[in-house]
């Protein structure tokens, strides 16, 4: 019996020996993964740190990707002297078109036929369509020297025309001058005129001249350039710098240039080769920079008159 209990003994002796070194292994190894994982970390960390524009290419390579979108030209169609003959010509392909525009009209051509006053109805209740004021008689029927001689009697037609069609606008087209005065600009094409567009903007009207115009000849009312001759134009202006404000063009056209097919197809063919351009955006002459500023003004009320 001694035997056999020295035997036990020896035997649990030597399976306590071996559960300390598989303790020991097994130790062992999870430092050996712990030492080198960390290993790994620090070295990853340390790269980062040696080599910081490989990250900031992968940012940047990342912003790259998402395209910027370019700010677009605006180009503000308008149109004078209606309503007239070729007014509803132009109507019908701006709206067909759909694309905005803003008309100067004539008050005296409100109230010159049925067909006429027919046209203003139509104006006033088509989309995308700005009117503003051209004067009541077009400078006494185009006599221009005269009519700017007296400033008082200039804003008094112009007056006529708000009070009787345009209460609530503001802006305003001198007939036969290329005027401005707006928040940004101050601009006067011929001298004499200064007087009599000062008095207008002391009166509370925004003066808005034009950067180009589609020419046509006054006697046979025949446009001059054609849809991609004057397209050519729009383009050379941007890229010249020759607007009054930067990226922002105002093209003066004249209603009754439109009165035949031909030419209606011209001015078709135009708005839909601006469309195509995808640098161009068509706007209201009231969002015109310097514009808005004036029209967001608040307005003070005047004392009631006794």
């Amino acid at each position: 019996m001694a035997v056999n209990h020295h035997l036990v003994m020896e035997s649990a002796s030597v399976d306590e020996g071996s559960s300390a070194h598989l303790s020991f292994y097994r130790f062992s190894f999870f430092f050996l993964i712990s030492l080198l994982t960390w290993s790994e970390i620090n070295t990853d960390e340390a790269s980062l740190r040696v080599n910081p524009k490989a990250n900031n290419q992968t940012a940047m390579s990342t912003s790259a990707a998402q395209p910027v979108k370019k700010k677009k030209k605006k180009i503000y169609l308008t149109f004078d002297d209606g309503p007239n003959k070729g007014t509803r010509n132009v109507l019908d392909i701006l709206q067909q078109e759909n694309v905005p525009a803003t008309f100067f009209i004539v008050g005296e051509h409100v109230f010159g036929s049925r067909a006429q006053a027919q046209t203003w109805d139509n104006l006033q209740s088509a989309r995308n369509i700005e009117i503003c004021n051209h004067s009541y008689s077009h400078a006494l029927h185009n006599r221009y020297a005269k009519f700017y001689k007296n400033p008082e009697a200039v804003v008094k037609d112009i007056e006529r025309t708000k009070e009787k069609l345009l209460p609530d606008d503001e802006i305003v087209r001198t007939p036969g001058r290329n005027s401005w005065r707006i928040d940004s600009m101050h601009f006067t094409d011929i001298k004499k005129s200064k007087a009599a567009i000062d008095s207008l903007q002391k009166a509370g009207f925004i003066v808005v001249g034009w950067d180009l115009e589609w020419q046509y000849d006054p006697k046979t009312l025949i446009i001059k350039n054609s849809a991609d001759q004057l397209l050519a134009q729009v383009d050379s202006v941007f890229n010249n710098g020759k607007t009054r404000t930067p990226d922002n063009l105002v093209l003066l056209a004249h209603d009754q240039a439109y009165r035949t097919k031909d030419d209606s197809l011209q001015l078709r063919e135009f708005v839909q080769k601006l469309k195509e351009k995808d640098e161009y955006e068509l706007s209201l002459v009231n969002s015109y920079p310097g514009v808005t500023k004036i029209i967001h003004l608040p307005k003070t009320k005047s004392a009631p008159t006794q």
